[in-house]
């Protein structure tokens, strides 16, 4: 019999009731190492005082009134956003993948409004992931996410990630635009270097595309900039952002330049829940931390000391491991552990450590702490990763002698 709660998910057999920085405990008290945050989006970990207090307050006035009318909390934020980016005006919804499909209708109406109706196609990665929603798994291109849903959703085109000459081939005069992760994460934390970045936002500005961002993942803060692609010093046509925004309250965001945004005119868009009071105040008390003094180069410096550590276990096991992905740059705290075996091994050992991580593609173990992670912690983890290796070296032998090989 179906349980009530639709079996989408592998769940793990953990609850926790209470969270407290980067730690999470369940009903008897276990305690753990929360270094998945969500999937990247509890950014200020759990229980983070000024984040409670600003969604306590608002929520003792008013959670939502639509918008039919003006928000305060969120032209707040909104402003904000665009003193801190290359924006010039912003749209808030509830998630990644609706925060992309603003961002795809952005670009082909820009594209319409601007004397180009037939430039609808938008030329995505292979690698990519950008969200559950049929389109978006059009954009994604993944055929076991595909399967069983029809067809695929016109007007995407893929190429392989990072290849410019790929990418040159496949404009057309359909071409509206470019939609890219500058990390994906799903696919196994594969960065696009800062030249690539840079080769592409040249590439727009000779064909007439617009280059539009999904750092859903990779942005607020993960990588030790507001957003990742800072680090290439390009300035995006749009953007998309939502995970670590709300610090765990749902919340995404398109960012645009006023070219872009200009087009979509009243009726031409909408949420019902999108940029409501609460999920404002939410995205407000998170800005507060992210842009105070320090913040950022904090996150920077702990996710050299995190790459660091996990450079030292691949020298120490290269039986088991393969290397350390993550922003050429820096990496920030969002990185990846290539291994040479089934990565759900080494996450399931993992939460025997009592350490919480999140798998990718290609058996690379995400390694996404909260944004407030210190040093101590991060070595902490690491070292519960090398005790979770040795569990699964003493569990299989044979797997061991098969990776050494």
């Amino acid at each position: 019999m179906i349980p009530s709660l639709m079996p989408t998910y592998n769940r793990a057999d953990l609850a926790f009731e209470r969270g407290d920085g980067v730690w999470l405990y369940t009903s008897d008290q276990r305690r753990f190492l929360d270094f998945g945050a969500g999937i990247a989006t509890s950014s200020l970990g759990h229980n983070y005082p000024h984040l409670v207090a600003a969604i306590a307050e608002q929520a003792g006035k008013v959670m939502h009134v639509s918008n039919l009318y003006r928000v305060p909390q969120a032209e707040r934020l909104a402003a904000r956003l665009v003193a801190a980016s290359f924006a010039d005006s912003v749209f808030f919804c509830n998630s990644g993948a609706e925060a992309n499909e603003g961002m795809v209708k952005m670009m082909r109406r820009a594209q319409a409004a601007t004397g180009h109706p037939e430039r609808t196609g938008i030329i995505c990665f292979d690698g990519a992931f950008h969200g559950r929603t049929l389109a978006m798994l059009s954009a994604t291109g993944n055929a076991k996410y595909l399967s069983g849903f029809g067809e695929p959703a016109p007007g995407f085109d893929h190429v392989p990630f990072g290849n410019m000459n790929a990418l040159r081939n496949a404009i057309g005069p359909t071409t509206a635009g470019i939609m890219i992760e500058p990390i994906q994460g799903e696919s196994g934390v594969n960065s696009a270097d800062v030249r690539f970045m840079r080769d592409l936002r040249a590439a727009c500005d000779e064909f007439g595309l617009l280059l539009g961002l999904d750092e859903v993942q990779c942005g607020m803060g993960r990588t030790g900039r507001l957003f990742a692609h800072e680090w290439a010093g390009i300035s995006p046509d749009v953007v998309s952002t939502a995970k670590g925004i709300g610090g765990g309250f749902p919340l995404g965001a398109i960012l645009a330049t006023e070219a872009v945004a200009k087009h979509l005119t009243p009726g031409s868009h909408g949420t019902t829940f999108g940029g409501n009071p609460l999920a404002c105040a939410a995205g407000n008390a998170v800005l507060d931390v992210m842009l105070a003094p320090g913040f950022l180069a904090q996150v920077e410096a702990r996710g050299r000391t995190l790459h660091a550590a996990l450079e030292r276990l691949v020298t120490a096991r290269p039986d088991l491991f393969e290397g350390v992905r993550g922003h050429e740059s820096t990496g920030g705290l969002m990185l990846g552990l290539k291994c040479r075996f089934p990565v759900s091994q080494l996450q399931a050992a993992a939460l025997q450590e009592e350490l919480l991580v999140v798998v990718a593609a290609d058996d690379v173990l995400r390694v996404i702490p909260p944004l407030i992670v210190n040093d101590a912690e991060c070595l902490e983890a690491v070292e519960r990763l090398a005790r979770a290796a040795d569990r699964i070296v003493l569990a299989a032998p044979l797997l061991h002698a098969v990776a050494a090989q």
